[in-house]
């Protein structure tokens, strides 16, 4: 689906500010109330917006270490990298996790309270996930930019 000017503005609009109301979005982008509504529930059936949420301070919460592991895993079959990727997936302090091109086969991005915790989210968990051969870690000193909002054209 071609987006028009309007749903890139709504797009814009709701990924800075989720918890807007409708009208004051309809306000922001130049439409009346029910053409905005159906148009941002037309984004949302089309898979354009997959959901709203609130954007949390991780130190806030206690998480002082990101840190980027860089994953090897040995040849297996698949059932093992379904397996391997059910772990990950169910590891709350993995946020993020990516399939790379290159030396490694997946990029994680694992918060941790501590040294210590991380220490044992890696030691403990990571590297008993099926099919994991070895890992490299990095760790962020500072976040230069972190969750930005996507370019939409």
């Amino acid at each position: 689906m071609a987006l028009d000017r309007a749903e890139v503005d709504i797009l814009r609009v709701l990924q800075a500010e989720g918890r807007i109301s409708n009208v004051e979005l309809a306000d922001r982008v130049g439409l009346s109330e029910s053409p905005c509504f159906r148009r941002v529930k037309k984004l949302e059936d089309g898979g354009y917006i997959r959901g709203y949420g609130a954007r949390l301070d991780q130190r806030r919460l206690g998480l002082q270490v990101t840190a980027f592991v860089q994953v090897m895993l040995e040849k297996g079959d698949d059932r093992q990298q379904r397996d391997f990727l059910a772990r990950v997936e169910a590891e709350e302090y993995i946020v993020e996790c990516h399939a790379m091109s290159g030396s490694h086969d997946y990029l994680m991005k694992i918060l941790a309270y501590s040294m210590d915790h991380f220490s044992d989210l890696c030691m403990n968990r990571v590297l008993k996930f099926p099919g994991v051969k070895n890992i490299e870690s990095n760790f962020s000193l500072l976040a230069v930019k972190e969750g930005g909002a996507l370019p939409v054209r």
